[in-house]
């Protein structure tokens, strides 16, 4: 009954109650949430995906072990465009969010059901979290606690939580205390075949092909990453002023499961995932998606 009286609430009300806050929250709050900007193709390729549908309130019942959330209405929710963390970061992400329980929250739902009946969603609570983190995503992804990531989705609805996993990574927080995988380490990327990475890399060579690219960041007949990117989402890249030519040679950020084929490689699935740094490691003024599973069998080492 109190899921249902909380329900009726939220009835046709906007997710940001500006009155109730500064129009600098409401503006913060509108930059993390925006689906996609002006640039991005997530609008055109991924509308349905980070469509979003209406909002109401409801409450944390129960945090799963894998990040599924159950609520008090009995919905289950995960958060969008973030990846959850492998032990010991799951369980400090489950206490993080723990702490949440019993705060009413706005849920603003992304796309349909997946397979399993579960709903991508925001979630906003009424009163700020204890930084200042507008939502529980964004809250998680600045604690270092989880990476952001489109799952299963076909666009990256939050391209914004790349900065603020940014953030986190700077500071060296939860995820980002431990180095990241080296593309040249070729047994040490076999060790995590179908664990989700993020690495930090320069580009030797970049190969356009008719149906993929590929991003190799070790010369021919090394043990290294290859990265392969559809023909669709490598026109996403294109638009954002990203070129081979232009990454052969610099440092770029990418993500994804390792896969082993004849190397070990990963498959981007949307623009967002490449992300072009600067010489210091940061994020280049020109960054590939947010200027803004591709099916692959093969890498830089089948050509």
């Amino acid at each position: 009954m109190r899921a249902e009286r909380i329900g009726r609430r939220i009835r046709g009300r906007l997710v940001c109650r500006v009155g109730r806050q500064t129009v600098a929250l409401a503006a913060a709050l509108l930059a993390v949430l925006t689906p996609c900007s002006p640039i991005s193709i997530a609008a055109a390729q991924g509308a349905d995906a980070c469509r979003a549908g209406p909002a109401r309130i409801d409450r944390i019942a129960e945090v799963g072990l894998r990040g599924e959330i159950r609520l008090a209405s009995g919905a289950r929710i995960l958060l969008d465009s973030l990846r959850w963390p492998e032990e010991p970061e799951a369980a400090a992400a489950r206490a993080w969010l723990e702490v949440r329980r019993a705060r009413d929250l706005t849920v603003v739902p992304r796309g349909g059901p997946d397979r399993w009946g579960r709903q991508r969603a925001d979630l906003v609570p009424d009163v700020l979290l204890g930084d200042g983190e507008p939502d529980l995503a964004g809250g998680l992804a600045a604690a270092g606690l989880a990476a952001v990531d489109p799952g299963e989705a076909d666009a990256l609805c939050r391209p914004a939580l790349l900065r603020v996993e940014a953030g986190a990574r700077a500071r060296g927080l939860g995820l980002w205390r431990t180095p990241l995988p080296e593309a040249r380490d070729g047994p040490g990327l076999r060790a995590r075949e179908g664990r989700f990475v993020v690495v930090e890399a320069r580009v030797r060579h970049v190969g356009e092909r008719a149906a993929r690219t590929y991003i190799d960041f070790v010369r021919r007949g090394e043990d290294g990453l290859t990265v392969t990117v559809s023909k669709r989402t490598w026109r996403g890249v294109l638009e954002h002023g990203l070129t081979g030519p232009g990454l052969a040679g610099r440092r770029v950020r990418v993500r994804g499961i390792v896969e082993i084929r004849r190397g070990p490689a990963i498959d981007i699935a949307v623009p967002e995932l490449v992300e072009l740094l600067d010489e210091a490691g940061t994020e280049d003024g020109r960054r590939g998606a947010e200027s803004g599973h591709a099916e692959g069998r093969g890498t830089g080492r089948d050509r």
